[in-house]
């Protein structure tokens, strides 16, 4: 069995990106298609729009739990390429985050160890069709920052969206007193101790995890 398959690869996310899995999952569907397996390739196809609704849903939820509004919040987002150890940007779930944020017009600090200005502005043009030249507040409202720390500082919320492994080792104690508060983390790698951060203050939402304005044993 290929060893993808299982707790190295398959884990709890906003989403998949990269490439080559949307891409094998669409050739699946033409194949159904092709065969007359409608049923089959509907099948397969709802894994694509499922990929796509995980991700509006993680933005839409930011917003909803920021009591409705981030217009002029700054929102640090860590993490930009699509998995950890690489700087591919290529259908990146952050992408789409960002997209999302940026049009409910929050200001986005974006901080990835390996992925540059450059790339971010290529992949978000030619996959979404935006990009400074269309729209300049984009080039404004968006900014790269050089350290997890910076993107942090006087931010109202931390997205956690690539699972480096510095993310997880962080002085949040630090990060939280530079905040505005309330302050909120939206773990969407399920990486950090959420536990720990609550303790330290932050309001923390994460992938699969219950509310915790909803449930007070968490």
């Amino acid at each position: 069995m290929d060893d993808r398959i299982g707790k190295r690869f398959l884990q709890a996310s906003v989403g998949f990106g990269g490439s080559c899995f949307q891409k094998d999952i669409l050739n699946l569907v033409y194949l159904c298609e092709t065969y007359g397996l409608h049923e089959c390739a509907e099948y397969w196809n709802q894994v694509i729009v499922m990929n796509d609704y995980q991700k509006k849903r993680f933005s839409e939820k930011m917003v909803a739990k920021m009591f409705n509004t981030v217009t002029g919040k700054k929102i640090a987002i860590l993490g930009y390429a699509f998995k950890k150890d690489t700087g591919d940007v290529r259908e990146t779930p952050s992408m789409f985050v960002v997209r999302d944020l940026f049009a409910e017009g929050a200001e986005i600090h974006v901080y990835d160890p390996q992925v540059s200005r450059e790339d971010m502005w290529y992949e978000m043009a030619y996959t979404c069709g935006i990009s400074p030249d269309k729209d300049p507040k984009l080039d404004q409202n968006v900014i790269t920052s050089e350290s997890a720390l910076a993107a942090c500082e006087g931010s109202h919320s931390i997205a956690v969206l690539t699972e480096w492994d510095e993310f997880k080792t962080l002085d949040y104690e630090k990060i939280y007193a530079s905040m505005a508060k309330p302050a909120f983390i939206f773990d969407g790698r399920n990486i950090l101790d959420h536990d720990k951060l609550r303790d330290i203050g932050f309001e923390v939402h994460a992938i699969g995890k219950p509310d915790p304005n909803t449930f007070d044993d968490l």
